[in-house]
This record gives C-alpha cells, structure tokens and sequence, in this order.
C-alpha cells in the first residue's frame, strides 16, 4: 500500500494552463477502504468511478482558485472572438470582414479590432496599417484605424520580417498588454481575431475578460473540421457561447464559364454545426476577389460592396448580431 500511495501522491495533473501537483488523497483513502490492510492493489482494481469524481472535484477546486476574475475592457460593450482549430482556413480575413461588415449593417455601431495572433499578425496588412500607436495621456496605447475601425495588433510593435521568438510568459504578458493597455474609446464591438488552435493564448484571453461569443472559421474539408471541433469544444469548456460556425471557401466558381466546383468538400462546416447543436452562419466563398482586395489591404467588404462576396460577409455579420441577441436575452 506504501508504494502505491508514493506513486500516486508524486503523479502530477496537467491542464492548458497550468501543471498542479495532486496528493490524491481521496484515491488512497478509496484504496484503503476497498482493500483494507490487504496486499497490495493495482489502480486497475479501485472504483474507476469513485477515482474519476475525486479528479474531477479536485480540478474544480484547484481551477476556482487560481483563475483570474474576468474584468470588462473600458468602453467595450460586447467581444467577439474569431477562432479557428487550424491555421490557413481565412480566419484573419473573416475577422476583418465581419468587422467591417457589423459597421455596414449597421452605421451607428462603433466597431474595433483585435489581433491575438502574437507570432502571425495579419491585421496591419489586411487593413493597409503601418506605424506604431502613439500614447494617451493615460499611458495607453491608442489604436490605428483604417476604414473606420480602430485596430490594435503584435505587428505594429515588431518590424514587419522580425520573427517573434517568445517563450509562454513573455507571450502571456503581451496578451495582457493588449487586452489592457490599449484605449479602445467606445466600442460596440471588439472583433478579436484568435491564434490558430487551443492553447494559453486563448485560455488567458477567455479567463481574464467576458467575451459575448465565439465565431469558428472552417473549411468544409476533412482536417480542418476535426480542429474546428476542438475549438468549438473549448469554448465549451470555458463557458464561452459558440454563436456559431462560417464554412470558408465553401465553393469555387470558374470566371470563365461560372461552374462551381466544390474543392475542400461540401457542407461539412455545416454537418459539424448540426452535430454541436450550434447556428450555421452562413458560407464565404473561394474567390479571387477576396484574396486579391485582402493583399492590397482593402477588404472586399469596403472595396466591392456591391459584390456577391461582400454580401456573403455581410450575411454572416446579420447572423452573429441576431445570435448575440439570443444569447443575450
């Protein structure tokens, strides 16, 4: 029993966030109780049941202690985060679009935007934004704007080609810097365009303020559906609400002769939105027009607003709005 109690007093618990030491006190006891003095027991032979409830109760414990309050930004109504389980499924593009296209909808609202993305900022080059921010008189760090929305991202800190090479705590300290160091003024909206996958990075960001929504960006293909799960799940997880998914590049259609041809697949954001029980946003497609207005950093939603894609994000911000509303209520 001695040896048994050693191994599992030494095991360690890890989590996303952190690594915490667990005395499984509880497991020795339920050892003892089920074999006592007896020989000694594989954990194969404790109560899985009774062994799981005291993991979990001992996570909850640990968790409610060392997580942060959440405290609102100044002058931010409501955040709206834009993730995705993998990279390279437009989702700095949708972000920007749907920025633009919560302005379009719908004039009186003020609309800023976030990049999180440390180590691949996209934002100053999909919004044609250069420079540093200057600082308010409250030492904060004041936001560039383009097209009328304030933007705040990693890259207008970093030289446009400096790779940045930061270890976790260097990389949580610039997520708090701009999440509070940055004078957002009054916003309706903050559209926070989240790094790929599901790590510090997003935890710290859902830990320390309120977030309205989640939005997940996925292709229909295959790959990039099962890391869209996770994302979803996260969210889950964290409490955040999945006001739903955006099935990018949901269908190509030739400009010569108009066929459409389905290239990641077909409807599989779509299926994975009815599998999680969750609101199908809507689909974008893949066009030229979006990937040439977003290298000049003139966003389709602003530079073609009368195209087909443009509506496309425009629907999808309807979407977004019309769920916060329900979630909300």
């Amino acid at each position: 029993m001695g040896r048994l109690a050693t191994l599992l007093k030494r095991s360690y618990f890890y989590t996303s966030a952190s690594i915490w030491p667990i005395h499984h006190l509880s497991i020795v006891y339920t050892v003892t109780k089920k074999n006592p003095g007896g020989p000694m027991v594989s954990p194969a032979m404790v109560g899985t049941r009774e062994i799981s409830f005291a993991l979990q109760e001992r996570q909850r414990q640990q968790m409610a202690r060392g997580l942060p309050k959440q405290k609102p930004i100044p002058g931010v109504k409501q955040v709206i985060v834009v993730a995705s389980g993998k990279g390279g499924v437009g989702k700095s593009t949708t972000a920007v679009n749907l920025a633009l296209g919560l302005m379009a909808n719908d004039m009186s609202k003020s609309v800023g935007l976030l990049d999180a993305d440390v180590f691949g900022p996209s934002i100053p080059k999909l919004m044609n934004l250069k420079g540093n921010p200057e600082l308010s008189d409250n030492n904060r760090m004041i936001p560039l704007t383009n097209y009328g929305v304030p933007c705040m991202s990693m890259g207008f800190l970093v030289d446009d080609v400096a790779p940045i090479v930061w270890r976790g705590l260097m990389v949580m300290s610039a997520i708090e810097k701009l999440l509070r160091q940055v004078d957002w003024g009054s916003l309706d909206y903050l559209v926070v365009d989240m790094p790929p996958g599901t790590g510090d990075v997003q935890l710290s960001i859902t830990q320390n303020i309120p977030i309205a929504g989640a939005v997940i960006v996925s292709t229909p293909q295959d790959i990039a559906l099962l890391d869209a799960r996770r994302g979803a799940e996260m969210f889950k997880k964290v409490n955040v609400p999945v006001l739903g998914l955006v099935q990018n590049m949901s269908v190509f259609q030739c400009p010569k002769c108009n066929h459409e041809t389905h290239i990641f697949g077909s409807d599989g954001a779509r299926q994975l939105a009815d599998t999680l029980g969750v609101t199908f946003l809507g689909d974008i497609p893949l066009h030229i027009t979006i990937r040439e207005t977003s290298d000049r950093g003139q966003p389709v939603v602003i530079s073609s607003p009368n195209s087909p894609e443009a509506a496309a994000y425009r629907k999808v911000a309807s979407a977004v709005v019309q769920k916060l509303q329900k979630v909300s209520s």
